[in-house]
């Protein structure tokens, strides 16, 4: 038997999932479309397009979306993408909160939570994420089993030879062996993890300042500092996924040398160190400041005109500064963003970090707040579940997964 003969069998299968899979992409794309307009956009034939309607209307992928009505009086019946096939969650697990969303596979988000993590260990908080996740898809009034994919933000970077978390200081135990086969097991078989900056940058490429700009950086601090970075509209992740980890850039004083403090494991890098909320704290007390402190704390003083405070600000737009500086000569972004809790108080931070970066460089791209504030992560968390999910939905129903 040649080898062309050995293929044979398998050729009409294969290209009927294709013909499926394009006639669903051009639903997905562009909505309720004709059987006519659904051949010219793909290029096959109108039979070809009605079989395969009918395949996947059969398989619960497309469903009737009413009639259109012809120039000469004739109507045509319309198709769409049936959302309610399947459904995907997105979970976002900081220090301070644990947020779930779940969306349909329209992209729509049909349920939402945010809490904040009290778990006073791992094996605890991936414990409250099981409930949180399984009660806001329960609360949407959707069946766990209709959950096919499920992406968790997290700090750190995930080691795919020994599924560990690298760089997660900031939750104790996160880096332990088995936790991610802990977390598959709390929510879905079919699950990522990711890093929760490069998220909330997928969730600006998708649904915020980075929607028209394919080059662009975004920059969040709070209890720790990250980078998500966009080039040519897709997201870099660098040799080993840990480009824009910024954190571990080394600072001396007010900018960076080779005395900065090198990393251990109790901390993050030595930028960590001096511009996250703990060295803001730092830094506040250092100049002065007295009582009860926290980063919130002394932005908001800032805000109220507190010279103090002020100068501590000031410090901090001065280290970020040199993060943009140093962005800005390496990947030369149309756009920074800002995001995170520090992050978001533009209205103080914003002009001091303009004037610094002013000082330190003549590469200024324009430095903007995050459109979607706390939702960055867990809706960059869903865009990136949808893109598994469809290819997890049609291998199942349609596809190679259904008898031939």
């Amino acid at each position: 038997m040649s080898a062309d003969e050995h293929l044979r069998p398998g050729r009409p299968r294969l290209l009927r999932a294709i013909n499926e899979r394009a006639v669903l992409e051009r639903l997905r794309a562009e909505g309720p479309r004709s059987r006519t307009e659904l051949a010219h956009g793909t290029g096959l034939s109108k039979p070809t397009v009605g079989q395969a309607l009918s395949n996947l209307e059969r398989a619960g992928l497309v469903r009737a979306a009413g009639q259109r009505l012809g120039e000469r009086g004739r109507s045509a019946l319309l198709y769409e993408l049936d959302t309610t096939a399947a459904y995907v969650a997105g979970v976002d697990i900081g220090r301070t909160w644990v947020r779930v969303a779940v969306a349909d596979l329209g992209g729509e988000v049909v349920g939402r939570r945010d809490e904040r993590s009290r778990a006073r260990s791992a094996s605890a908080l991936v414990g409250r994420v099981h409930d949180l996740a399984h009660e806001v898809v329960a609360g949407a009034g959707v069946a766990w089993d209709d959950v096919v994919h499920t992406v968790v933000g997290s700090p750190g970077v995930l080691d795919p030879g020994t599924e560990r978390l690298r760089y997660a200081a900031n939750l104790p135990g996160w880096s332990r062996p088995g936790l991610v086969g802990e977390l598959r097991a709390a929510l879905t078989p079919s699950l990522a993890i990711d890093n929760d900056t490069n998220l909330a940058a997928l969730g600006e490429r998708a649904y915020g300042r980075g929607r028209d700009v394919d080059d662009f950086v975004y920059l969040s601090i709070g209890t720790g500092i990250g980078m998500g970075i966009v080039v040519g509209g897709e997201l870099y992740r660098g040799a080993r996924g840990a480009a824009g980890e910024v954190g571990f850039l080394p600072l001396a004083g007010g900018g960076l040398g080779a005395d900065a403090p090198g990393p251990s494991r109790a901390r993050g890098g030595a930028l960590e160190e001096a511009a996250a909320a703990g060295g803001v704290v730092r830094t506040g007390r250092a100049m002065g400041l007295r009582g009860t402190l926290t980063a919130e704390r002394i932005f908001n003083a800032a805000t109220a005109g507190d010279p103090t405070a002020l100068a501590t600000v000031a410090a901090e737009a001065q280290r970020l500064a040199v993060v943009v500086a140093a962005v800005a000569a390496i990947v030369d972004p149309a756009l920074v963003v800002l995001g995170g809790g520090i992050g978001a108080n533009a209205a103080v931070l914003l002009p001091l970090l303009e004037t610094a970066v002013q000082r330190l460089t003549p590469l200024r791209p324009p430095v903007v707040l995050s459109e979607l504030g706390s939702e960055a992560i867990v809706l960059g968390a869903i865009a990136t579940a949808l893109d598994a999910a469809r290819d997890v939905v049609f291998q199942e129903r349609a596809g190679d997964g259904r008898a031939g």
